[in-house]
């Protein structure tokens, strides 16, 4: 299968991520974030895709959370997609920005209400000592916001990951994979490589 990359690799990602959606493919925007410490301890964990544009990739997350608090450490990042039933992966390096509190107002409030109150009660990364308290305030803080609306809480927030690199892998037989990377330069243009499999 010959694979041509298009001259933006947002719009290759669009292409690949479209593809994703109509064939299926399982949890298409469950990706894998990786981020470092300042004392360059790594970690990854699974996260959501909200929403991406020519500019951004977007998350949301409690910035008391480990994550939060290395992101905020270290602002760089990397995101992993990986659609088995396509056999594709996408690579994305670059710079992490909080994003601006209304964005995060209004996704928060798109939200289920249950997700709302799990937000407000989880301690995101501490150690649960009392499995029935957390429930318990679970019940709470429903019965409280009953028929209210519930706000978004400070320390829960948007990050949006800026592409500086984004690397296109899609298998072939026999190990025979094709790869593209491309690199924003200086004047703001992607260079483009065809990788070694």
């Amino acid at each position: 299968m010959t694979i041509i990359p298009t001259a933006n690799p947002i719009e290759f990602f669009d292409l690949w991520y479209q593809e994703a959606l109509q064939t299926k493919v399982k949890d298409q925007n469950a990706m894998v974030l990786a981020t470092c410490s300042k004392d360059y301890t790594p970690s990854a964990r699974v996260v959501l895709l909200k929403e991406y544009s020519k500019k951004e990739f977007v998350f949301f997350t409690n910035v008391n959370s480990r994550k939060g608090k290395e992101l905020t450490e270290n602002p760089k990042a990397a995101l992993v997609f990986y659609w088995v039933e396509l056999y594709r992966q996408i690579r994305i390096e670059g710079e992490v920005k909080l994003l601006e509190s209304n964005k995060a107002d209004n996704y928060f409030a798109s939200r289920p209400k249950e997700s709302q109150i799990n937000a407000w009660c989880s301690k995101q990364s501490s150690t649960l000592e009392d499995l029935y308290s957390f429930r318990n305030e679970m019940k709470e803080m429903a019965e409280k916001f009953k028929d209210k609306e519930i706000t978004r809480p400070d320390f829960w927030v948007g990050f949006c990951v800026i592409p500086k690199a984004i690397e296109f892998w899609h298998g072939g037989k026999h190990r025979n994979h094709t790869r593209y990377k491309y690199q924003l330069t200086e004047d703001n243009s992607w260079k483009i490589d065809q990788l070694y499999p």
